[in-house]
């Protein structure tokens, strides 16, 4: 069902800059507003370094260095990813984690769940059924015309909850803005 990392996909591993760690903290709290300076940076810490490894053609991975014990090499946690010039999108290993974290997510409903642990593209009706699903709502901003702004925009990075389930269970990009929907 899912494939096993293998480091020797892992092309270049660069450690990330202090200004592009801002950035990226920049971006995670743009697309993610619930989110508070004190638990980013608790996510995200200053020290220690931020890695940045370049997977297959496409594909960033952002890890923190982790502490070793005495003779142990430090592991690295990867805390967020990215494909191509997408969102940066949290792993599921955090969001799991940190459970306190409340970043931008949609609900589905719980006829779903096999499909999408299955690895299906999750439909416009698994997010749209009334009373068992749930997305931040449409109309709550309006940009500079006055027109109302979706609550998903096309290319928004989301966490998916089930209905029901405590965890999440994937993590995606929206294809279409929750008002087209």
């Amino acid at each position: 069902m899912f494939k096993a990392f293998d480091r020797s996909e892992v092309s270049t591993s660069t450690q990330v800059k202090a200004s592009v760690q801002r950035g990226i903290k920049a971006k995670v709290a743009e697309a993610n507003p619930n989110i508070t300076e004190d638990q980013l940076d608790a996510l995200l810490p200053k020290k220690p370094p931020l890695v940045q490894y370049k997977v297959g053609p496409h594909m960033m991975l952002y890890c923190k260095k982790g502490e070793a014990a005495e003779g142990e090499t430090p592991s690295d946690e990867p805390v967020f990813f990215q494909h191509r010039d997408g969102p940066i999108l949290p792993t599921l290993r955090v969001i799991h984690k940190y459970p306190s974290l409340k970043f931008t997510s949609v609900t589905v409903d719980e006829g779903a769940i096999p499909f999408i642990l299955g690895g299906a593209n999750i439909m416009c009706p698994g997010l749209t059924k009334e009373g068992h699903s749930h997305m931040p709502e449409d109309g709550v901003e309006q940009d500079a015309n006055g027109f109302d702004k979706p609550g998903l925009a096309k290319g928004d990075g989301v966490v998916i909850m089930a209905e029901g389930k405590e965890h999440a269970i994937a993590i995606g990009v929206m294809k279409m803005s929750s008002a087209d929907m």
